[in-house]
């Protein structure tokens, strides 16, 4: 899942050349000034919103655990999509399906489904909540090169999303307070992208292929006022970090859910500091559907394996690596967004 493209390097380096030229005032600047302002406001918010069951998270990752790695073209995978689409319709959810054959990195046709969950869908004002569903068929990241052909669990990277995207979709169905609607999507063939061990060289196109398709394929006449993406957002010691590309696409919506985060207490887990640049399911969205969508995914600047976090595309990436006190911000952020909607 995911190429970085590090920003932090560049940035510091051009930052530290107008430093030195006098570009910079040691008086408070208009940033510094705009953080203040911004930390005012989130003081002025009080919790909204029912409370996220952590506990309800992990089991809804268990389930999806239990079917096995869900890669592409498998029994284990084609089981469990059918498990989530129950599950939400169980929420009061309408489903909607979106198949289609798709054309892995290597020519392989990958048989995709997409699973289009919507709260509420007669509502006109609607926020997409997306997450990928699917799992590394390669833990081509593990420090063990005998197990780079192993499938992964996948329990933070996919499993994790969709487990807070089915929680907050239980809540909605107990509290109907929720003005707005939600559209739930779990989005497929996202983690088919090209293999370290392959011969060929990486390409962007061949990751988020769900994704994609959802942004060429949108339902007819939909609109979601901007989109949020859950990606590994239950790992032990995560911290998400404002994503580079969300930033570059919806600063407004990277904005509103930090300081939706401090006003629901979790502020420590969304450091107000840059991260690098991620191809990730966002990226289609913005670009294809021109839906301002932005990535919740961590970041870790120094994790020598990988700067997503030492169980990223290994076979450690279990359920014994899945925090609930991460499940817990996350989800309750989310919910703190959507209950402050009008």
């Amino acid at each position: 899942m995911k190429k970085t493209v590090i920003a932090v390097i560049m940035l510091a380096i051009i930052a530290i050349i107008a430093y030195s030229l006098g570009l910079f005032s040691p008086s408070q600047s208009a940033a510094e000034e705009a953080e203040a302002a911004e930390m005012a406001a989130a003081e002025k918010l009080n919790p909204t919103g029912p409370t996220f069951n952590a506990d309800s998270a992990y089991a809804f990752i268990a389930a999806q655990c239990a079917f096995g790695p869900r890669s592409m073209n498998t029994k284990s995978h084609d089981e469990c999509g059918e498990w989530i689409a129950k599950k939400f319709e169980s929420y009061g959810c309408k489903i909607t399906n979106q198949r289609a054959e798709l054309r892995g990195y290597d020519g392989t046709m990958l048989r995709s489904r997409n699973i289009i969950a919507s709260y509420k869908p007669e509502a006109t004002t609607r926020v997409l909540l997306c997450a990928h569903w699917d799992t590394r068929p390669w833990a081509d990241n593990d420090p063990d090169s005998t197990n780079w052909r192993k499938p992964i669990d996948g329990a933070n990277d996919g499993a994790s999303g969709v487990g807070v995207m089915l929680e907050i979709a239980r809540l909605l169905q107990q509290n109907k307070d929720l003005a707005i609607g939600v559209d739930f999507v779990c989005l497929d063939a996202e983690d088919w992208g090209t293999p370290k061990w392959s011969n060929q060289a990486d390409s962007e196109d061949t990751w988020a292929l769900g994704a994609q398709y959802f942004a060429t394929n949108l339902p007819a006449g939909y609109e979601a006022r901007y989109g949020i993406l859950l990606d590994m957002v239950g790992g032990r010691g995560s911290k998400f970090y404002r994503e580079g590309m969300s930033m570059a696409f919806a600063p407004d919506i990277v904005k509103k859910v930090w300081r939706a985060a401090r006003a629901a207490g979790f502020g420590s887990y969304f450091p107000k500091t840059d991260g690098g640049m991620i191809t990730d399911d966002h990226v289609p969205l913005n670009q294809k559907a021109n839906i301002p969508t932005i990535d919740i995914i961590p970041y870790y600047p120094d994790c020598v394996q990988s700067s997503f976090g030492p169980t990223w595309h290994t076979i450690n990436d279990n359920l014994q690596n899945i925090d609930r006190n991460t499940l817990k911000a996350v989800g309750q952020t989310v919910i703190q967004v959507l209950f402050t909607e009008k």
